[in-house]
C-alpha cells in the first residue's frame, strides 16, 4: 500500500484513537451494566431488582448492537490502514503484529460470543424467563477491558523490536544509495 500523506495519516490516527477509546469506554459501560444486572438479579426476586436487571440487559443489547460492534470494526479497519499506510507496517514490528492479532480476536469474540450472550440474556428478560446461569456478562467485559488497556499500553510504549521481516527491510534500506533513500522519503 502507498504511504499515506501527512494529513491523511493524522486524520486516520485521530479516527483510530477516538474509536478505540470509545470501544474501551463502552466496554467499561458493559461491565458496569453486567455488575448491576447480576447483583440485581441475584437479590430476593422483587419487581424492582428484576426491572433493574431487565433494563441493564436491554441496555447492554443496545450497546453491543448499535455502538460496540461498529466501533470494534472501525478500530480494526483504521488500525489496518495506519499500519499499511505508514512506515510502521503490519509485519515490521512485533508490537504491531501483536496488536493486530489481539484486536482481530477481540472483534471476533465480541461479535460472535459476547453479542450472542447479551442477546440471549436480553431475550430471556423480554420473554419473562430468568437469565441462564451460564451467561456471565461480568467476566467477559472485564477480560475485554483488561485486553483493551493492554493494547493501549503497547500502542503507547511500543515495547518490542522489529520482526525478522522488519530487520531485513531496515538492512535493505540501509544499503540503498542516498539518492534512492531520499526519493522514498518524499
Amino acid at each position: 500500500m502507498q504511504q499515506l500523506s501527512r494529513p491523511a495519516r493524522r486524520a486516520t490516527l485521530v479516527v483510530h484513537v477516538v474509536v478505540s477509546v470509545g470501544w474501551l469506554g463502552l466496554t467499561l459501560g458493559l461491565l458496569a451494566l453486567g455488575i448491576a444486572a447480576s447483583t440485581a438479579g441475584g437479590a430476593a426476586g422483587s419487581d424492582v431488582t428484576s426491572d433493574l436487571a431487565a433494563a441493564a440487559y436491554r441496555s447492554m443489547k443496545i450497546f453491543i448492537d448499535w455502538l460496540i460492534i461498529p466501533l470494534a470494526l472501525l478500530t480494526l479497519v483504521s488500525g489496518l490502514v495506519l499500519s499499511l499506510g505508514t512506515p510502521w507496517g503490519l509485519a515490521r514490528h512485533r508490537w504491531v503484529v501483536t496488536k493486530f492479532w489481539l484486536t482481530l480476536g477481540a472483534v471476533v469474540a465480541t461479535t460472535l460470543a459476547l453479542r450472542t450472550q447479551i442477546g440471549a440474556a436480553a431475550g430471556a428478560v423480554t420473554a419473562g424467563r430468568p437469565v441462564p446461569p451460564e451467561t456471565d456478562l461480568v467476566v467477559a467485559p472485564a477480560v475485554a477491558l483488561a485486553l483493551y488497556v493492554f493494547l493501549t499500553a503497547i500502542s503507547v510504549l511500543k515495547p518490542w523490536g522489529p520482526t525478522a521481516r522488519g530487520r531485513r527491510l531496515r538492512e535493505e534500506r540501509g544499503r540503498r544509495p542516498e539518492r534512492a533513500r531520499r526519493a522514498v522519503v518524499r
